[in-house]
């Protein structure tokens, strides 16, 4: 990022970072060591942002205390570390990262340093105000109780996993199963009135094919988009879930409804294990620090219902998955602290079955407390048939299986055509939940 962009970014985050600027040096490069700089710096605390700049290069770079190492400071660039020296002045700036919101927000594109993106002209200071990046969830006795349902638009999820407003879920699979184009489905499909999607790592030539084709006008119109490629340094990859979490908070906060998409929860992690690994934290599961399974429940926690002003935030987060899950430390973290999880089956995949939902791994906890007791029959009845086709699946394709040797069964078979219809759904096929219901009735009849 240029020096300009880091010179226009302070003032963005607060008035007291535009203080910085015209404060006194605080203290000095000490040494400079793979992705992280050691200063002498006095009263620094951690998650306060500085101000690295070098009298030689001009170069200015903002950083966040993340630890200390006996007499210093230890601080990770938001930025690249280039012309920076041990000649670099530190500027304490007395306060942690912040993210402007507001309406103006909406159908726009930013970076987790609040960088307008989309070659749009920034709106008018007025119309934006200041949130924090790190902020504590709702007290759980304030949140109000969830009690209805979200229409996402895809008959698989409506119908047979159904995501409750409030709700926070996962969605898991390998690379290449459509993680990716089904989040695209689900943001033209939803019913929610403001969505947020927090790309983490994404590949640089996906986002404007996301954003641009997938999505469409529309459903950009009401979008707000954090966007941080994998070539940008950990902290803000790392930050782009934190300000893409903080953006649906104040849309809560102002009694709306919200979703929030986060691509991807492992890349999230990934850079919190690149930082954590620097600062010097002994590596644990698969080489995350100790420091990742703290950050995953204050990040995950912050979704959810909120308190007086009856807003909700909706979360999914995608996971990917290498083999057996059950053995990442990352997906087992996020099934046990989320409501519920939609897993994508690489079989079926293959097989161009989109959404590639593997209905009978799936489950959303919440699915009881929003679905009527009609729709609970319907979809029980649907989960019994498809279960009852795996069973025998096998003994079907060797030519094994009689016909009338089980009524149940018998009607599993006769019923696998129309419910693999009722299943696959084009991305550009959205279906309204009352129909969803209609045809998920009329399959399980």
């Amino acid at each position: 990022m240029s020096a300009n962009a880091f010179g226009d970014l302070l003032p963005r985050l607060g008035e007291r970072f535009a203080l910085a600027q015209t404060r006194p040096v605080n203290g000095r490069v000490r040494r400079i060591r793979g992705l992280l700089v050691y200063a002498s710096l006095e009263g620094a605390g951690i998650g306060e942002i500085c101000y690295l700049r070098d009298p030689v290069s001009g170069r200015r770079v903002a950083a966040e205390v993340i630890g200390f190492e006996e007499e210093n400071v230890v601080l990770s660039p938001i930025g690249e570390l280039q012309g920076l020296s041990t000649r670099s002045e530190v500027i304490a700036t007395g306060s942690a990262q912040g993210v402007a919101v507001g309406d103006a927000l909406l159908g726009r594109v930013i970076s987790p340093l609040g960088d307008w993106l989309d070659g749009r002209a920034a709106p008018a200071p007025g119309s934006l105000r200041h949130y924090p990046v790190h902020a504590e969830p709702p007290a759980p006795l304030s949140r109000q109780l969830i009690e209805q349902p979200l229409a996402l638009g895809v008959r698989a999820i409506d119908g047979l996993n159904t995501v409750a407003r409030g709700q926070r879920v996962g969605l898991f699979g390998e690379a290449g199963v459509g993680k990716s184009s089904l989040l695209s489905a689900i943001v033209r499909g939803s019913s929610a009135e403001i969505v947020v999607l927090g790309l983490v790592g994404e590949r640089g030539r996906e986002v404007r094919e996301l954003l641009d084709v997938q999505l469409g006008a529309d459903a950009r119109q009401r979008t707000v988009c954090v966007v941080s490629t994998s070539d940008r340094p950990a902290i803000e990859r790392a930050r782009a879930a934190m300000v893409a979490t903080s953006v649906a908070e104040y849309f809560r906060d102002q009694g709306r409804d919200v979703l929030l998409l986060v691509d991807s929860l492992t890349r999230f992690a990934r850079a919190q294990r690149e930082i954590g690994l620097a600062a010097g934290e002994p590596p644990t599961r698969r080489g995350y620090p100790p420091s990742l399974f703290a950050a995953l429940p204050r990040l995950l926690e912050r979704a959810g219902p909120g308190g007086a002003s009856g807003g909700t935030i909706t979360a999914i987060y995608t996971v990917l998955t290498e083999g057996d899950g059950m053995l990442d430390p990352v997906a087992e973290e996020a099934r046990a602290i989320l409501d519920g999880h939609i897993v994508l089956s690489a079989d079926l995949a293959r097989r161009d079955h989109f959404p590639a939902i593997d209905i009978l791994a799936s489950r959303s906890r919440l699915m009881e407390n929003v679905a009527n007791a009609e729709h609970r029959r319907d979809a029980g009845k649907m989960r019994e048939l498809m279960a009852r086709y795996r069973d025998v699946e096998l003994l079907l394709q060797v030519g094994e299986y009689r016909e009338g040797s089980d009524a149940a069964t018998d009607e599993a078979i006769h019923k696998r055509a129309e419910v693999e219809a009722f299943l696959r759904q084009s991305r550009d096929d959205h279906s309204a939940f009352e129909d969803t219901l209609k045809q998920l009735r009329e399959v399980v009849q």
